[in-house]
């Protein structure tokens, strides 16, 4: 009968049996006994174990596989044991593995870039753009400044060769003027970014070149919201009607995005604002614009008066948690 039967059928209410009978806290227990391990009656003895293994550790027999040694002692009219067991055996005593030599691969080191100017960190990233018909792509290259969002470089081709990039690059570090030792590249591991050529280009105009950990998209961020900007822009077509259609598109999103686009990141200025220096003239009209809505309506600001967004003086890919560690800044 359970309890609460039990108290029914006397009259007595449940929770003062609880109270009578349960006491707190608990009594302790007293450890259950703990049972010696039981040999298995069909196991191998011990004798037998040792026997396995020094068949195994023959010389006719060292090199080879525990089904081959099976079966040999099979025709000899011999059994052992199961080749189960031999394996069971075999990793006991720690002589199961690969016996092949394995590349060991150092542990990538997480990119930590700072950039405290335009040129001085570029990020450099390729998408695919659709074609007109499935399985059809474009493929479009773009070079963004980390430091003022500002596209630098972009090129739409048919196919993401080592040669194009080459050419991408060379052309943008040529069009802006970039000097030698102050300028880094930083991308991530498509075949493009890691050819020969390509780092030979870089290496032959002084610019440092990074790149992300595999399967990491998160050590390239700057490139990645960009085209997230790009795909999900009203006028973005689900196709493109070919390489021309494609890049007629960029050429106007790039203008537009470059000297219209208003960045969250930046302090809401437009990235050619911060790339060629205007950003400060920008900010102090704003201040006087504020200046005056104080002085027109101060009521209406109740804890201070306001202020424009300031721009960020420093920009980061991976900011170390540690501040005492040192970035990787490139010179310049």
């Amino acid at each position: 009968m359970g309890t609460t039967a039990a108290c029914k059928a006397i009259g007595w209410p449940r929770w003062s049996w609880y109270r009578t009978h349960r006491r707190s806290p608990a009594p302790p227990r007293s450890p259950r006994p703990r049972l010696a391990p039981r040999r298995q009656p069909r196991a191998l003895t011990p004798a037998e174990q040792q026997q396995v293994l020094d068949t195994l550790h023959a010389e006719r027999f060292w090199d080879r596989a525990p089904a081959s040694v099976d079966a040999t002692l099979l025709d000899e009219g011999v059994y052992l044991c199961s080749i189960p067991t031999v394996y069971r055996l075999l990793r006991a005593a720690g002589e199961t593995g690969d016996r092949r030599r394995h590349a060991s691969h150092p542990a990538r080191v997480k990119p930590e870039l700072v950039a405290t100017a335009p040129h001085r960190v570029w990020s450099w990233d390729i998408t695919k753009l659709h074609g007109p018909a499935k399985w059809t792509y474009d493929y479009l290259s773009t070079i963004v400044d980390s430091y003022s969002r500002y596209v630098v470089g972009w090129m739409v081709a048919a196919a993401a060769a080592s040669s194009l990039a080459e050419r991408l690059l060379a052309d943008t570090i040529t069009a802006q003027g970039v000097a030698a030792d102050q300028l880094g590249v930083h991308a991530d591991r498509g075949t493009s970014m890691t050819s020969k050529p390509v780092a030979r280009l870089l290496a032959d105009l002084g610019v440092t070149k990074s790149h992300s950990r595999p399967h990491v998209p998160d050590d390239n961020p700057y490139s990645e919201s960009q085209f997230k900007t790009l795909k999900q822009h009203p006028t973005f077509p689900e196709r493109f009607g070919s390489v021309q259609d494609a890049r007629s598109f960029c050429q106007g999103f790039f203008r537009w995005y470059n000297h219209q686009h208003y960045h969250s990141g930046i302090a809401l200025l437009t990235p050619a604002d911060v790339h060629y220096g205007r950003a400060e003239q920008v900010i102090d009209a704003r201040a006087m614009v504020l200046d005056g809505a104080y002085a027109t309506h101060p009521e209406r600001f109740v804890r201070k008066p306001p202020q424009p967004l300031q721009l960020p003086g420093q920009v980061w890919i991976n900011k170390p948690l540690d501040p005492t560690e040192a970035p990787q800044q490139f010179p310049g």
